[in-house]
């Protein structure tokens, strides 16, 4: 069976955020940490690009979803740096 660059993109999106939520709950990263916030945000890219070619709603639904989460992680990150 072959896979399309986009199948092979979507996959990596899921490890990006498989392994960041491992990570997460091993206490390597916290969900305050914009490291945390930036992981989740490339992995649901990588899986929103992979749906442009093989769409499915509610796996679109999810990511779009999951990426606006870690946007506004990203931002509050950068608003809490800025107030202290």
């Amino acid at each position: 069976m072959t896979y399309a660059w986009y199948d092979i993109l979507g996959t990596v999106g899921v490890a990006v955020i498989i392994v960041t939520y491992v990570l997460l709950q091993l206490g390597k990263v916290r969900s305050e940490q914009l490291v945390y916030s930036l992981l989740n945000a490339v992995g649901a890219t990588l899986i929103l690009i992979s749906l442009y070619f093989a769409f499915n709603f509610p796996s679109f639904v999810v990511e779009f979803f999951w990426l606006l989460i870690s946007l506004f992680g990203i931002g509050k990150y950068f608003w809490q740096k800025h107030d202290r």
